[in-house]
């Protein structure tokens, strides 16, 4: 594993969903970009590149049912260890498509493609950024997140490869022919929210269309991986996401 690998690895553990952490991480700006007539507010963390490459991989970052208000430092201490092992990373406040904090759940449904529309705007100001490589965009989710990564990652050929936490399988995504890009799939065994048979069934979908994947289900972990889970949980995302972008 060489030092770019190892410096991503020891920042994606604060992604695990619910896991404290603390305020410390790189240096964020605030930007913004348009999606159906909002203004969404993105919070861009810049890779800290090698000498001599001027263009860069580049991640939305895309939280969970409860917003950024609740546990926002936590995926701010991994975007920005994330940014320093070589991605530019943006995260993206999607909510603002509806104006609301955190997702309410009695609009879940019908507030959910806005949000996918505005992920995929948020895929469009990506590859727009100054020293991103526009061919290497990857898409890192986060239980409701993940199924929103799904979700666009299925239409949109621009994504490269998708890496979801602990997310239900989206219902706009078909039962085959998804034409997903390489996928990687952290899941608890004992998870009470999002149950690990979503996790076995976009298994068994990705394998039936022939998609590279890596699938791993955690023994006795449930919507938040712990301990070791969370460090093999890093360690294959890091693998991952230097193999595919």
């Amino acid at each position: 594993m060489d030092r770019r690998q190892l410096l991503l690895g020891a920042a994606l553990p604060a992604l695990s969903p619910g896991m404290a952490a603390g305020s410390e991480g790189g240096s964020e700006t605030m930007s913004s970009f348009e999606s159906g007539g909002r203004r969404i507010a993105t919070e861009w963390f810049p890779a800290g590149a090698p000498a001599g490459e001027s263009a860069r991989p580049a991640l939305l970052l895309l939280h969970g049912a409860d917003g950024l208000a609740y546990n926002g430092d936590r995926y701010r201490l991994a975007a920005g260890l994330v940014a320093a092992s070589g991605y530019h990373v943006a995260l993206v406040h999607y909510l603002d498509r509806t104006s609301d904090r955190r997702v309410d759940y009695g609009s879940l449904r019908q507030d959910y493609p806005l949000w996918a529309e505005t992920v995929r705007d948020g895929v469009s100001w990506l590859g727009r950024q100054p020293g991103v490589a526009e061919g290497r965009l990857g898409l890192v989710g986060v239980s409701l997140g993940g199924a929103l990564a799904l979700s666009v990652a299925a239409v949109d050929r621009r994504v490269k490869a998708v890496v979801e936490y602990s997310g239900p399988v989206p219902e706009d995504l078909p039962g085959s022919g998804a034409n997903l890009p390489p996928t990687l799939v952290l899941h608890g065994e004992a998870d009470r929210i999002v149950p690990a048979s979503h996790a076995r069934r976009l298994e068994r979908l990705l394998a039936a269309d022939g998609t590279p994947h890596d699938v791993r289900i955690y023994p006795g972990e449930g919507h938040t991986l712990s301990g070791a889970s969370q460090f093999d949980a890093a360690s294959r995302v890091a693998a991952f996401l230097a193999q595919h972008l």
